[in-house]
């Protein structure tokens, strides 16, 4: 086995990684949502459908044997962590800013109105205001925290991105 078969092979298992990292992170919010019953705003739902979208390409960049299939995968899923990134800096905002609306009566029908919502309103429904500031965890809120899982994916999605962009095999 080549080095750019082992390096392939392990950015593969990164991604997988990636993936079950983003997937307990929803876990996490839906443990949130019933188990704590902290209701989700339309930016929490929009943060969902981001780390889902990570996700999704990740495990979809894990199933390809060349690095152009891995790398444009990786970059669909930088991409939706950059827009993660996005939505909870602006959720971030909205609740360090309680005066301030996300747009609760805007926000809400657009997103309530995603087929996912209709398939499974349990999980994309929007049920919460965005200013709602729920206990922070280890003194950090809810919205900092999915900013950090959105930055922690980003960046090494980024970083291979650069390190890897000579890869043809």
């Amino acid at each position: 086995m080549n080095n750019d078969t082992a390096m392939l092979r392990r950015e593969r298992s990164l991604l997988v990684l990636l993936g079950l990292i983003c997937v307990a992170l929803v876990g996490g919010a839906l443990y949130m949502q019933y188990g704590l019953r902290e209701d989700p705003c339309p930016l929490c739902i929009l943060q969902r459908y981001f780390f889902l979208l990570v996700a999704i390409f990740a495990f979809l960049g894990a199933r390809f044997n060349s690095w152009r299939g891995v790398r444009l995968l990786e970059v669909l899923a930088a991409l939706s962590a950059l827009a993660g990134i996005v939505t909870a800096a602006r959720h971030v905002y909205v609740q360090a800013n309680p005066g301030f609306s996300c747009g609760f009566d805007a926000l809400q029908p657009l997103v309530d109105s995603l087929p996912p919502a209709r398939w499974l309103p349990g999980v994309f429904k929007v049920a919460g205001l965005c200013e709602t500031a729920y206990p922070p965890i280890l003194g950090i809120s809810l919205p900092g925290w999915s900013l950090i899982g959105f930055i922690a994916a980003f960046a090494p999605l980024a970083l291979s991105l650069v390190r890897n962009r000579r890869r043809t095999a």
